[in-house]
């Protein structure tokens, strides 16, 4: 990932530290705190070409994930910019999965939230919880006699895969498939682009079949729930439910992925914070399991920047001008541990109170998966700590390396050792793919 070139703010401040390069993505906190206290607003390239604004004081940023003259259609996107550089998911456009919540404004973001919200309730993520329960145990059961795992690879990546294919009923037989093509997006995400478009195009044409399947045998899965739900007479067209099914799966598993995966490695560098938390589980006390999930989201979330918004108008954001048409990305991870909103901001506090964070957005498009991503990884990350107590990385943390990308944060691998233990499920799930070295 090639450096962006960032020149120096006015006013004498010196240029700031390199964004997106390799060593900015193991650490982008340092650099995120130089921007909000000397360029909060900031106008820099993005490794892609395009040039947009980044937005990374908590203030700033909460109310630009609520103007609504920020629009989340790429076709805002001025031409000349453009030209310099592709924004979105690829491949989405070609096959035809642009009308989902994360592209869509008011009024037809409001039809089609209230038509999924009504198939995908807070309730019916709830109703999942047992059945997270018994993929997270067989998921461990496959390792725990070794002593050892890479906890991405084995426990991260597949559980939310397994969740989402359940989730939408998407059949045993097929969820390999599923795991093939999410594993694609998730080993080219940072690199050529063409290696996600082919995964994109070949889980819009299965997700066709399956849409057609089941319109014609309804059941008790997500799919057929927003093949049922209508909002005053109007239901979800085809290309509809296949983007919002789409969505679901590429936004759902990787930030998912991330919180597990991000969420263990603060808790290993953290020792004391992790002994409360496993004293409260032992305890039987799980209050400090659901604040300790929050605090993981603001820590080092997942989701580094929000998605896209493009300006409808000239507008000002902290005295810069955005012209028509720019791009504008909130960064949430610096906006999440901005000072003037968060005490000691830097410092891991699984109990910490008042504490909003921007992990799933803010405003209409706040995140309609965080439920079922709560409950995955309170499940996930409680079960680790309380079936694999000595829990601690395999490798030094410099050796560890994180994927490319500018939207998501993640881990490329999660080395962990641990005493062996017995499984307890009588079966574990089949076993996840194997992944190919990611591309660099």
């Amino acid at each position: 990932m090639p450096a962006a070139e960032t020149p120096a703010p006015e006013g004498g401040a010196p240029a700031p530290p390199p964004l997106f390069t390799w060593q900015f993505a193991s650490d982008p906190y340092p650099a995120y705190a130089w921007l909000r206290e000397h360029a909060p607003v900031y106008r820099t390239t993005l490794p892609s070409g395009v040039e947009a604004w980044l937005v990374t004081r908590y203030a700033d940023a909460k109310r630009v994930l609520a103007d609504p003259r920020l629009s989340k259609n790429p076709l805002r996107h001025s031409a000349a910019a453009h030209a310099r550089g592709r924004v979105g998911i690829p491949g989405e456009r070609s096959a035809d999965l642009m009308t989902h919540l994360l592209n869509i404004d008011p009024p037809d973001h409001t039809r089609l939230r209230r038509l999924v919200s009504a198939a995908f309730t807070p309730r019916r993520a709830a109703e999942f919880a047992p059945r997270v329960q018994e993929l997270t145990d067989g998921l461990i059961d496959a390792f725990c006699a070794r002593g050892s795992a890479d906890l991405i690879h084995e426990f991260a990546f597949p559980l939310p895969i397994y969740a989402i294919c359940d989730m939408l009923g998407v059949p045993p037989e097929d969820q390999d498939d599923f795991r093939d093509w999410a594993g694609m997006m998730i080993r080219h995400g940072g690199g050529p682009r063409g290696g996600v478009a082919r995964s994109v195009k070949k889980i819009r044409t299965y997700l066709a079949d399956l849409i057609h399947r089941k319109r014609e045998n309804l059941g008790d899965d997500l799919i057929s729930g927003l093949i049922r739900a209508s909002d005053h007479g109007e239901h979800l067209t085809e290309n509809e439910a296949a983007a919002m099914c789409f969505v679901l799966l590429f936004a759902g598993f990787e930030t998912t992925i991330n919180l597990i995966g991000n969420g263990t490695l603060a808790l290993l560098r953290n020792p004391g914070e992790r002994a409360r938390l496993q004293g409260a589980l032992a305890a039987g006390d799980e209050a400090m399991l659901h604040s300790g999930v929050e605090e993981l989201l603001r820590y080092d979330g997942p989701v580094e920047l929000a998605t896209w918004r493009f300006a409808t108008e000239p507008l000002t954001i902290d005295g810069q001008h955005v012209a028509a048409g720019e791009p504008v990305l909130v960064v949430l991870a610096a906006a999440d541990r901005d000072p003037e909103r968060f005490a000691d901001p830097d410092r891991l506090d699984l109990t910490r109170r008042d504490n909003q964070h921007l992990g799933y957005g803010h405003g209409i498009h706040y995140c309609v998966g965080a439920p079922l991503a709560r409950i995955e990884a309170r499940t996930a990350i409680g079960t680790l700590l309380t079936r694999l107590p000595d829990l601690h990385l395999a490798v030094d943390p410099d050796e560890l390396r994180w994927r490319g990308g500018l939207i998501m944060r993640g881990l490329r691998t999660l080395p962990v050792a641990f005493t062996p233990t017995a499984p307890i499920a009588p079966t574990a799930p089949a076993a996840p793919i194997t992944p190919t070295a990611p591309t660099q």
